[in-house]
């Protein structure tokens, strides 16, 4: 069933709900994007990504410098609403307690795997369109 899928119920979760709750306030202040991508960065460090989930990784850390390049006002070609839902996303990331805990062995990233690839997925423009704004900015920096 469909509805059943992992992705439904972490979307559906009291967990991701929670998560999207704080991301309103989280992405309306500089300080707290700042600290949340630095929980990232370190979660990032730690673990199974450490060594693996080298695509995921690549997204996690593309995901974090968009945030913080908004954080500090440099990237603003973003929708409200796509910047709460990265920062819900990443929230829901570094809590350990979630829909399927992370401290379950292989099983207990499976859940922000699913929503972080659901996430890129459905966010691919945005994410495109940051990517492209970034390669642009450091090729200026550079040049």
């Amino acid at each position: 069933m469909a509805d059943d899928s992992l992705l439904n119920r972490i979307l559906k979760s009291v967990f991701f709900k929670q998560a999207q709750k704080r991301a309103g306030a989280y992405a309306g202040n500089s300080s707290r994007l700042l600290s949340l991508v630095a929980n990232v960065a370190k979660k990032l460090s730690t673990g199974n990504f450490r060594n693996n989930l080298s695509e995921v990784k690549i997204h996690l850390q593309l995901l974090s410098r968009m945030v913080k390049a908004y954080a500090k006002g440099d990237y603003r070609d973003v929708s409200w609403r796509s910047m709460v839902s990265i920062v819900a996303v990443l929230i829901y990331f570094v809590s350990p307690v979630d829909l399927v805990p992370d401290f379950l062995p292989v099983l207990g990233l499976t859940d922000d795997l699913a929503l972080i690839l659901w996430l890129v997925k459905n966010m691919s423009d945005e994410i495109m369109k940051f990517s492209e704004w970034e390669k642009n900015e450091k090729t200026i920096k550079i040049g």
